[in-house]
């Protein structure tokens, strides 16, 4: 897909006001995408609108409560679009970790001791703790299947060698936010079916850059974050209907107990979900009107963004290759993966972020909650430092960045 069959890198920056911000001298580049991105004007504006004329509770016989209804189910409507599902199958949430814990508190009334949960070293914590505790409260057996370090990939033949007709959970990540590696989502899944285990998949960091298709990665469960692809601090929740139908959910005896509202507790943030949905609308509004249905201008999108990405990448890993004080981690540029590029830094990344962000540089330092991964490369007390290239990143932010990356050498 070309680049140019979406706005160029200017016309989108100009809708994100965080842009114009200063640090000292410096304008300000955000490196920090992959823990949460910038917003654009319109997804605030759908927020206001909501909160200053249409706030209202659900489900009740007056004005603003039916719209608020009407916009609910028609942002339902949006991201189930986004994520090739149907409306009744997208719940929404605090955080992809909160309604992690929820899935996994439903699904543990069924297991039995010595049933089997499988969980990867690739993924972050989100979609490893809960499993952790449904197997320490229900005796179930944690099976890990580990991190190849030369690939930055998921080991497939100790994945095989996992799998058992006792497995009833495999929880894994499409894309790493620690290393950008994208996994081989469908066929890992594929595997897990012919056991009839339960799929769980963390879509968090895979979908701001490239289409999620519930359908072909058949999935039961799969969770995103709107704060991660330019919304508000929102997670939105797919289950599969007859998963769902099936769950025996904690809740509330009078709330809604059909459909994807099974999952949701309490009174939800209304405009989070209406923000969430103006996300979406503004990732499509990206590519040319002509492309087609919304989902694929949003296709056309994340396309083009990716080539723009891969290309950011590598200039980013070409400049570092030259700074023996920088080691990157995570795959090749060109090969599977974000553009998302973490590298260890001598001093460590605290250290490190410090100084860019002296520079008016905003990047992000740690282990990202990805803590196995920080484990397995030995950086767990000194963290990895993380750059994000998104919707408005450019080559000349790149060049900033390597330039103060290279003054860390004293």
């Amino acid at each position: 897909m070309s680049t140019h069959t979406i706005a160029d890198t200017h016309t989108i920056r100009s809708h994100f006001p965080a842009l114009e911000r200063r640090h000292g001298d410096q304008v300000v580049a955000y490196f920090d995408g992959p823990g949460g991105t910038q917003v654009p004007r319109s997804v605030a504006h759908a927020m206001t609108d909501y909160l200053f004329h249409h706030n209202a509770n659900t489900h009740w016989l007056y004005p603003t409560s039916e719209e608020t209804d009407a916009l609910i189910a028609a942002s339902r409507t949006t991201l189930a679009e986004f994520l090739g599902a149907s409306a009744d199958e997208i719940a929404f949430g605090a955080n992809m970790t909160t309604l992690m814990f929820h899935v996994a508190r439903a699904i543990g009334r069924t297991l039995e001791r010595g049933d089997e949960i499988i969980v990867t070293e690739l993924d972050h914590h989100a979609n490893i703790a809960p499993w952790q505790a449904l197997a320490q409260e229900r005796g179930a057996v944690l099976k890990w299947i580990p991190l190849d370090l030369h690939t930055s990939h998921l080991d497939f033949d100790a994945y095989a060698r996992a799998l058992s007709p006792r497995t009833r959970v495999v929880a894994i990540g499409a894309a790493s936010n620690a290393l950008g590696t994208i996994s081989d989502v469908r066929s890992l899944i594929a595997m897990a079916k012919q056991t009839g285990a339960i799929t769980v998949v963390d879509a968090v960091h895979y979908a701001p850059h490239h289409l999620v298709d519930v359908r072909a990665i058949d999935c039961d469960f799969l969770a995103c974050s709107a704060y991660k692809f330019y919304g508000p601090h929102i997670g939105v929740l797919y289950g599969r209907a007859e998963r769902i139908a099936a769950l025996d959910v904690p809740r509330l005896e009078p709330s809604p107990n059909v459909g994807s509202e099974r999952l949701e507790t309490g009174t939800q943030n209304h405009e989070g979900i209406v923000g969430a949905a103006a996300a979406v609308d503004f990732i499509a509004s990206l590519a040319a009107a002509e492309i087609g249905s919304r989902r694929q201008r949003i296709a056309a999108t994340f396309d083009a963004l990716h080539h723009r990405g891969e290309q950011l990448v590598a200039q980013l890993w070409d400049g570092i290759g030259r700074m023996p004080w920088v080691t990157p981690v995570g795959p090749l540029p060109g090969s599977s993966r974000t553009a998302t590029v973490s590298m260890k830094v001598r001093g460590g990344s605290d250290a490190a972020a410090r100084a860019l962000a002296a520079s008016g540089l905003f990047a992000s330092n740690g282990d990202f909650y990805a803590s196995t991964v920080a484990r397995r490369l030995g950086v767990q007390d000194e963290g990895l430092l993380r750059i994000g290239c998104m919707a408005y990143t450019t080559d000349r932010e790149i060049d900033r960045l390597l330039a103060a990356l290279h003054d860390l050498r004293s």
